[in-house]
């Protein structure tokens, strides 16, 4: 296998990657003063109840907070904001008052979308702020943990990509660079926080990869973003087109053999936990067609250009490695991402063709755009044969069915283990990237059965999302706990949320971190 630790043009690739790109909001953390010039946020209770930094600045005002609140309809509900300019007796350039609701039930996931929605009240003029974490007698969460969530909140929800945007104006940009969170117990709250810094950057590296046009980023080129993680304790190994022929990955290799841009093969082992180095390690595996014209099945014109998304899984495979590597994760972790381009040539792999793949079986290629089932088959024989996993999660946007079903709430979910999917589950709901489980079985199987070959890459219109789990399931190993996340809805998005703008979302990076944390971590 190749290994490109060497790779020749990685620093030219920081180079470009780093040029144009706006730098991440920064976040710091002080004691529970009031500042000077600059913006200050505080936080209300629900029924316009303030804490006690703000009961003793509405003193300071001569009740003008109180006053401004009743004149408006900001009831400190759940995220939401007041925008007081310039109060008078203060050096304050605004105040922005951010609901928390019920103190008594605001938890963690709360705190991070108000740190959300104070970032997005902020994107003004200023270019520094101070987020008061008020305390409330009530409140159940620690000031410290609420201020550590805050500051995740504000930074997801600050994350542009506007690198190739030249003519912007200033007025355009985002002026905020620092954000100081302000809390009694603020030491603690730097601490809470230094890891979710790191999961933060996992986030921002996935979006990156996400929203980066298809002409930029090609299977090669994401190869060697994935390798620039080596600087962080990464082993990486890159296979390139003659290695994965020599492993009879020809499923895999189909669907790249209509693009001049050849497919590359990527594992990222990251071996945190030093006691347990024999330990079978939880494997992830990613879809990455970095992009999917549909090949010979081509897609409609309309709207192709939103195909060089398709890769969405494998930007949240490595952007997972990249949290669990930077917060130093004690666990033992395989990401494996294919990566190939979709793409309609004289070299094309034609409807009706039959591949052999890495695991021997058959496969008649029915439509060319069912691409991602093919890529993942041979990346999750890939990841058993050579890593032997506890378990495998495969992450893939992989079918416009799941859409139909769940719209842009919920990915889908597909597993043959119940305590694998129970951890999913509860995973999501922990970081608000939530599942939805779909059923498996033998009928649903059956559907891509075909008359030449082992089976077929799509069975019939209807439960084409279960099919198509169907269809991965036939290359896992039995007893293998395995589960299946189609995040066609979720991979990207086409409004702003609380903690994420227009465009790529990253779903998955934090799930994945946090099924790690709650599982498989030692302690």
């Amino acid at each position: 296998m190749q290994r490109l630790d060497k790779f020749s043009s990685l620093s030219k690739l920081k180079k470009q990657s780093n040029k144009g790109v706006p730098v991440m909001l920064k976040i710091a953390f002080a004691a529970d003063t009031l500042p000077g010039q600059h913006a200050l946020v505080l936080t209300v209770a629900a029924k316009r109840k303030l804490g006690e930094q703000g009961l003793k600045l509405d003193k300071k005002l001569g009740g003008a907070l109180s006053r401004a609140v009743e004149a408006s309809h900001f009831t400190g509900a759940k995220e939401q904001t007041l925008t007081i300019l310039a109060p008078a007796k203060t050096r304050l350039t605004r105040l922005v008052l951010v609901g928390i609701g019920d103190a008594a039930v605001a938890d963690a996931s709360l705190f991070a979308r108000v740190g959300g929605a104070a970032a997005a009240a902020l994107n003004g003029k200023d270019a520094q702020a101070v987020f008061l974490v008020d305390c409330f007698k009530e409140s159940k969460l620690a000031v410290s943990e609420a201020a550590a969530h805050a500051a995740l909140g504000a930074r997801l929800r600050s994350y542009r990509f506007d690198k190739y945007q030249t003519k912007q104006k200033p007025d355009q940009k985002p002026a905020l660079k620092t954000l100081t969170l302000a809390s009694k117990d603020f030491a603690a709250a730097k601490a809470l926080y230094a890891p979710l810094d790191k999961i933060a950057e996992g986030v921002a590296l996935a979006r990156d990869l996400v929203s980066e046009p298809g002409n930029v980023l090609y299977p090669e080129t994401l190869a060697q973003h994935a390798l620039a993680l080596s600087e962080l304790g990464v082993k990486v190994t890159i296979l390139d087109e003659k290695q994965m022929k020599k492993l009879g990955m020809n499923a895999l290799l189909g669907v790249a053999q209509g693009s001049v841009n050849a497919p590359r093969l990527v594992a990222l082992h990251w071996q945190g936990d030093a006691q347990a180095k024999d330990k079978a390690p939880v494997c992830f595996v990613g879809k990455g067609v970095t992009f999917d014209s549909g090949g010979i099945s081509l897609k409609p014109g309309a709207g192709m250009e939103a195909m060089k998304y398709d890769m969405a899984g494998a930007a949240a495979v490595i952007g997972a490695i990249k949290a669990l590597a930077g917060r130093k994760a004690k666990a033992n972790v395989v990401g494996i991402v294919g990566l190939v381009e979709n793409m309609p040539s004289g070299n094309a792999q034609r409807p009706g063709d039959v591949v052999t793949t890495a695991s021997g079986q058959t496969i008649e290629v029915v439509n060319t755009d069912a691409e991602g089932r093919l890529v993942l088959a041979d990346a999750l024989w890939y990841a058993q044969e050579t890593f032997k996993p506890r378990c495998i999660v495969d992450l893939a946007t992989l079918t416009g069915a799941i859409v139909i079903a769940l719209g842009h709430e919920y990915a889908g979910l597909f597993s043959n283990d119940d305590a694998l999917s129970d951890q999913l589950t509860k995973a999501g709901k922990g970081v608000e990237e939530t599942l939805w489980r779909f059923p498996l079985g033998d009928a649903f199987d059956k559907l891509i059965n075909s008359p030449i070959a082992d089976m077929k890459n799509v069975g019939e219109r209807g439960a084409g999302s279960i099919t198509a789990a169907q269809f991965l399931q036939r290359f896992i190993k039995k007893g293998t706990p395995w589960a299946h996340l189609d995040i066609a809805g979720t991979a990207w998005q086409e409004k702003d949320k609380p903690l994420s703008v227009k465009g790529a979302t990253a779903f998955g990076v934090r799930l994945l971190d946090r099924l790690v944390a709650d599982n498989f971590e030692a302690q």
